[in-house]
């Protein structure tokens, strides 16, 4: 299985969610040989997860992906006749928005590293991911824009580098470039390379153009490779950060990073831009994915005044009797 994975390129992540739905799936089945498995043992397992286990609609999707894959390329078999799987109720939630008011407020309690990073994800509706890759060739300053590579299904594209950004990014890359002298004076291991480029251009893990924007302050180990090399800083540390700005700047709202992408369609939306174009930056493949960002952007759209602003209701505090507007249906 995980040769597959790898054969087929899939990224780290989509190889430990594979393996993770697999082990399971193996744990619940428990001794019957991989030959004997077939679609009433999948259709059984999934039913299993969604009336015993209460997951969601999209956990219950990624574990039959995963054994999808299992099947069709490495046991070779086929999967039909799933109709029968009881399905995970779907739930069509919102998106988490900040206001730029918000934003700014979160800001002020992150370090500077930190602080660019999250400029960097609003300012560009960046992915998490997307932004900690990042490498010195992939930000033009000249041009106002970044380019992301091997995005979420393994596509490129170009989104917007804001100019507010543009002095502190320069003041960082001048800061990270002399890291990059220090290792490469005490020659140690370079940058890892996307699939096969370090063959391809051996010299290519030790250049400043794949340089890291966002590298770790320590050298670390490869999981599928075994070998050390420089990487940028994980995940979990900038989550933490966001979290802890999140928690004392008071605001009352459950979020994550990914909030401030939401956040860079919404107000994209707002300020007039056409769906195309936020699907476009945001590097969506289908636009209905997209659309769910109206919703948000929406609110008062239509001038709707509610009736409950056309009643006064004068606080009793004052002693003064309550006044009470007739409301009058319009013609």
């Amino acid at each position: 299985m995980k040769m597959e994975l790898r054969v087929q390129n899939k990224s780290y992540r989509t190889e430990k969610t594979y393996l993770y739905w697999v082990r399971d799936f193996s744990g619940w089945i428990r001794s019957k040989a991989p030959d004997q498995l077939g679609t009433d043992d999948v259709r059984s397992y999934l039913t299993h997860l969604t009336m015993k286990r209460n997951i969601s609609f999209a956990t219950q999707k990624q574990a039959f992906i995963a054994l999808l894959f299992l099947f069709r390329h490495v046991l070779n078999k086929e999967i039909h006749g799933l109709e029968s799987v009881v399905r995970a109720r779907i739930n069509r939630k919102l998106p988490v928005v900040f206001s730029q008011q918000e934003i700014a407020e979160i800001l002020k309690y992150m370090s500077e590293d930190y602080q660019l990073m999250c400029r960097l994800i609003y300012g560009g509706g960046l992915r998490l991911s997307e932004c900690l890759e990042l490498r010195v060739k992939d930000i033009d300053i000249n041009g106002g824009s970044i380019i992301v590579r091997s995005g979420k299904g393994n596509k490129d594209r170009i989104t917007l580098l804001s100019r507010s950004v543009i002095p502190a990014i320069e003041k960082h890359i001048a800061k990270i470039r002399r890291r990059f002298e220090t290792d490469r004076r005490e020659n140690l291991p370079g940058v890892p390379l996307p699939f096969a480029l370090q063959h391809k251009y051996p010299n290519a893990s030790i250049e400043w153009s794949w340089y890291w924007i966002f590298p770790s302050p320590r050298l670390s180990v490869c999981p599928r490779t075994g070998q050390a090399g420089r990487f940028h800083i994980f995940q979990s540390s900038l989550q933490k950060a966001f979290h802890n700005a999140l928690s004392q700047s008071g605001i009352p709202k459950k979020a994550g990073i990914h909030s401030l992408r939401h956040s860079f369609a919404t107000h994209l939306i707002e300020a007039g831009y056409d769906i195309r174009t936020v699907q476009e930056l945001l590097g969506h493949s289908d636009v209905s994915t997209t659309m769910i960002y109206t919703h948000v952007a929406a609110k008062n759209k239509l001038s709707v005044i509610s009736p409950m602003d056309r009643i006064d209701i004068v606080d009793d505090s004052h002693n003064t009797p309550k006044q009470h507007k007739t409301i009058v249906p319009r013609s």
